[in-house]
């Protein structure tokens, strides 16, 4: 039995009366992404970085050993169904409610949802390998992140938008939620690292916020 923390990413638990953080939208160029991550003209070529196994004691590890589990790859889709916003990543066999339009206790039916974002209760972060997204329909989607560490803060988030001519790539230990798309649903080719460690933190929980990532069709 795993001893770490589990969540039922189906049927997420949100409390009710969230603050929502509003996350700002950054247009991803090479600069602009310097520190979370680099981005993708070809997706089959672009290097995954995979990192060393992490060690208990002082002895280093055999040269071109703890990163020989490799990549993985497949389909990163998500789709709007009435409030929420359902993901798959064939990658690693992930099924999520990733997040909503509006807070949960509000989207009542027959009342009208907004439009052009989506709130997250829930980020990762994977400390074995980095992840690639590239859009296959080549329209425009989002990738919320922060930096490195385990001091997260909710304001530290930032939200790259791409105009679906390129994908974008997150370096190992980058916080994330998926990638977001800005129609009503989508599909991207996902590549990672293989043995998907992940690291999580419940934000709507731990911080009492959930954010709100904007999805604007042009910035």
């Amino acid at each position: 039995m795993s001893d770490g923390v589990v969540f039922d990413y189906l049927n997420p638990d949100i409390p009710k009366g969230l603050k929502t953080l509003d996350v700002p939208l950054v247009r991803a160029n090479r600069e602009s992404i310097k520190g979370y991550g680099e981005i993708v003209r070809d997706p089959k070529k672009h290097r995954i970085e995979i990192v060393p196994w992490p060690l208990s004691g002082s002895r280093r590890l055999d040269a071109g050993t703890g990163i020989e589990g490799g990549t993985t790859e497949g389909i990163f889709a998500c789709e709007w169904r009435g409030n929420e916003l359902i993901g798959r990543n064939e990658a690693v066999g992930g099924h999520y409610v990733i997040g909503f339009r509006d807070l949960p206790e509000k989207a009542l039916p027959g009342v009208a949802l907004a439009q052009d974002r989506v709130l997250l209760w829930h980020c990762n972060y994977h400390p074995d390998g980095g992840q690639l997204f590239w859009p296959l329909d080549g329209k425009p989607f989002v990738v919320p992140v922060a930096k490195p560490g385990d001091d997260l803060e909710p304001e530290s988030f930032v939200a790259f938008w791409s105009d679906g001519s390129f994908g974008i790539y997150i370096h190992p230990g980058i916080w994330h939620e998926g990638v977001f798309p800005v129609t009503p649903a989508g599909r991207f080719f996902d590549k990672q690292g293989k043995v998907h460690a992940r690291v999580s933190c419940d934000l709507a929980r731990e911080f009492g916020v959930l954010l709100s990532v904007p999805l604007p069709h042009v910035i």
